[in-house]
């Protein structure tokens, strides 16, 4: 699957919902997320652009894999994601081949649908309010067009500008330096 995903700046989470709600967004669930993000023995992630991270939430744990980005606007990227049952073992076996714990970033999420879109409001523990658009492909081959319907999207809710194309882990990492 290839995620098309932008991230923005907001300014906050009510005046966001009374937009999403006036075009007709859907909200579909809130949850909590704590994502476990991991260096690798053998690439220097932040280079390559990719990550591998444990992921749980109020339901379901799951181990992603985000590959480069694909373009220079939008987090357009592969990304390969299962189910698994336990997000301690799992971080016991990356840990024993050699991964190391880069970051943990726990956020509240609250997701809509609307039209082919999910959105999402962040709440991300350290960092001011994010709203994220993604369309999920198939394959990467109208990635750049679904780049633009989202950004036609964030114009329609009244946003131009404030978008980001660095992951939270990024974000939080770059406070840190500063």
């Amino acid at each position: 699957m290839i995620e098309v995903e932008v991230k923005a700046r907001i300014d906050n989470f009510d005046e966001m919902e009374s937009r999403l709600n006036n075009i007709g967004a859907v909200k579909s669930k809130t949850e909590f997320q704590e994502d476990i993000y991991f260096a690798s023995p053998i690439v220097d992630f932040a280079k390559t652009d990719e990550a591998l991270r444990i992921r749980t939430t109020d339901n379901d744990i799951f181990i992603t894999y985000k590959g480069p980005k694909l373009n220079s606007e939008a987090k357009t990227r592969k990304e390969v994601e299962m189910n698994i049952e336990s997000a301690e073992k799992a971080k016991d076996i990356f840990e024993e081949i050699g991964f190391k714990e880069a970051r943990t970033v726990r956020k509240s999420r609250q997701y809509y649908t609307y039209e082919n879109f999910e959105i999402s409001l962040d709440d991300v523990e350290g960092l001011p309010p994010y709203m994220e658009i993604e369309i999920a492909l198939e394959d990467n081959s109208d990635y750049d067009e679904a780049q633009g319907e989202i950004f036609k999207l964030f114009e329609k809710l009244g946003i131009t500008d404030g978008f980001e194309r660095t992951s939270y882990m990024e974000l939080l990492e770059n406070l840190n330096t500063e």
